[in-house]
């Protein structure tokens, strides 16, 4: 997988926000098919960080309704980055 569609994008969240303020941490969006290590060489290759520690998780989409039809928004994956040194605002660049 080429390591430039692993990441979609920032996650921006209250919770997210929080994680980044206390622990160091990011949530960024990632490709669904990407597993931990091409999302640990996709962020050290693009972002020039180390990173210590990569959880992923599947979020299910919401069904959603218009009018009287039922629908659902898409699956997407989400992962918590933790870095080990560096620059902790490193989502600033996308």
């Amino acid at each position: 997988m080429n390591i430039y569609s692993v990441i979609k994008g920032p996650c921006l969240t209250e919770k997210g926000d929080q994680l980044q303020e206390s622990y160091g941490k990011a949530v960024i969006k990632v490709d669904s098919k990407a597993n931990k290590v091409e999302i640990r060489e996709a962020v050290e290759h693009i972002f020039n960080v180390k990173v210590a520690n990569v959880r992923t998780v599947s979020v299910r989409g919401k069904l959603k309704r218009v009018g009287k039809h039922m629908g659902r928004t898409s699956d997407w994956k989400k992962a918590y980055i933790t870095l080990k040194e560096g620059k902790i605002n490193f989502l600033e660049e996308l």
